[in-house]
């Protein structure tokens, strides 16, 4: 029976080593492999506020009072006055379209045969007092001198220089003609505006056109001005919409002196409401699904909890939430574009704690 009970404990002897070599390999290789750390995000707190619904538009610097004359016949260019950006005074000579030649003649031929016209006229008149003619031998003399008289005017309409001159006081800004250029009739010569009239005209898109009302707040900011907007309101409204585009034209005005010129390029951002309870989070919390739900993400006892919501409007980096949220509720705005519904998560300044997977074995045991 002893040789039996020595070769038990030689095995048990030659085996423990095993065993343990076996067991020690197991819980190295577990404190080896790398652990899962909650994921950090970013919330922010869900609050009521007031909040300004605007609308963003562009649009160009243009005059309202705006003339391009018209040459009233056909003639040289004479007496050209002015050059692009002059300023100019109502009733000014801009230039002169020079008379047409060749009619002196026909005036001297007309003005003979007008005089004769006049005195046939005169003594049809006397004879006709006294009884001596018919009354239609007047009324065709009268006719007569009439007809003569048109011509005559005509004629020297023909022979005299016309004058070109500024409907108000205002600037050149465009100059179509050059000194001894030959223009027809309703030839453009001269464009002329008035500084004092310039308005940003934008257009607005036609879901928005009930909304608008004159004397409305606008802010104008202009490229030619980066970085300086300016207060102004809504000057005109006009009262069609353009069929092609489904566009209502307004404009404004900037409230201060601003020196602005014809073609400028402006945005323009119209306060369209002020909602003074509005529920708002920043725009950067709303994650839109594949199939176009609006979602956020609330950080409920250490969990992401994906919710539904309806957003509305968007203003200096909020956006308003109409349903889905309540006030108070800490949503996440950094960190969620990963995350999966009832994901445990830190917040900033909470210590971080492995994500342990079902059916991993926790630190610390293996019961």
């Amino acid at each position: 029976m002893k040789p039996k009970g020595i070769a038990g404990s030689v095995l048990f002897l030659a085996v423990l080593p095993a065993v343990l070599l076996a067991t020690g390999c197991g819980v190295e290789d577990q404190a080896q492999k790398p652990q899962k750390k909650t994921p950090l995000v970013a919330v922010e707190t869900a609050q009521k506020g007031g909040m300004v619904r605007t609308l963003d538009l562009t649009g160009t610097v243009e005059p309202d009072r705006v003339a391009q004359l018209a040459s009233p016949a056909e003639g040289p260019v004479l007496n050209l006055r002015v050059r692009e950006g002059d300023p100019v005074n109502a009733g000014d000579v801009l230039l002169t379209i020079g008379r047409k030649t060749g009619v002196d003649a026909l005036i001297a031929s007309l003005r003979e045969e007008l005089k004769k016209e006049e005195d046939n006229l005169r003594r049809t008149q006397q004879l006709v007092e006294k009884d001596a003619l018919p009354g239609e031998q007047l009324d065709l003399a009268r006719a007569g001198f009439e007809k003569v008289r048109a011509q005559f005017v005509k004629a020297e309409e023909m022979s005299r220089d016309y004058s070109i001159s500024a409907p108000w006081g205002g600037t050149v800004s465009r100059l179509m003609v050059k000194e001894g250029d030959f223009v027809a009739p309703r030839t453009a010569l001269v464009e002329v505006y008035d500084p004092a009239s310039l308005v940003v005209r934008s257009a607005v898109p036609e879901k928005h056109a009930a909304k608008l009302h004159k004397d409305m707040t606008a802010e104008i900011q202009l490229d030619a001005y980066p970085n300086t907007p300016f207060s102004g309101r809504v000057v005109r409204l006009y009262p069609y919409l353009d069929e092609r585009m489904r566009t209502r034209t307004i404009e404004t005005r900037p409230a201060e002196e601003v020196d602005l010129l014809p073609g400028m390029f402006a945005r323009v951002r119209l306060v369209l409401e002020s909602v003074p309870d509005a529920l708002t989070v920043p725009a950067q919390a709303v994650v839109v699904t594949p199939s176009g739900a609006s979602t956020v993400f609330v950080v409920v006892e250490g969990k992401a909890i994906r919710r539904t919501v309806r957003p509305g409007d968007e203003d200096g980096g909020l956006i308003q939430i109409l349903s889905g949220l309540d006030p108070g509720d800490r949503v996440i705005v950094s960190g969620q574009e990963k995350l999966q519904d009832g994901a445990e998560v830190r917040m900033p300044g909470e210590a971080a704690s492995p994500t342990v997977k079902p059916g991993e074995p926790k630190e610390g045991g293996g019961r």
